[in-house]
């Protein structure tokens, strides 16, 4: 079985090895037809901490790292737009 593949956004990166990413995914509101933006957060585990806040990234789905980790980062998409530590 394949393993899924997401792209998000890098919120948090103040724990040890572990990042949170939320992804937004559009999906049209089953009722009143609308496109609605869904969000939600992963917890992702990061190696070698090189990863920081404002970054989008690729994770990947993988066995249970922890109880709330189940998601690996793959690669950086692209850097964090100037200005993005500065918000903190």
């Amino acid at each position: 079985m394949p393993k899924r593949i997401l792209t998000g956004t890098v919120v948090s990166d103040k724990g040890d090895k572990t990042v949170v990413v939320l992804v937004e995914r559009r999906v049209k509101h089953p009722l009143y037809g609308k496109i609605i933006k869904v969000s939600k957060k992963y917890h992702a585990h990061d190696e070698k901490n090189e990863i920081s806040l404002g970054e989008t990234v690729r994770i990947e789905e993988c066995k249970p790292i922890s109880k709330t980790k189940s998601w690996t980062v793959l690669d950086r998409v692209s850097a964090a737009p100037a200005g993005a530590d500065a918000e903190a």
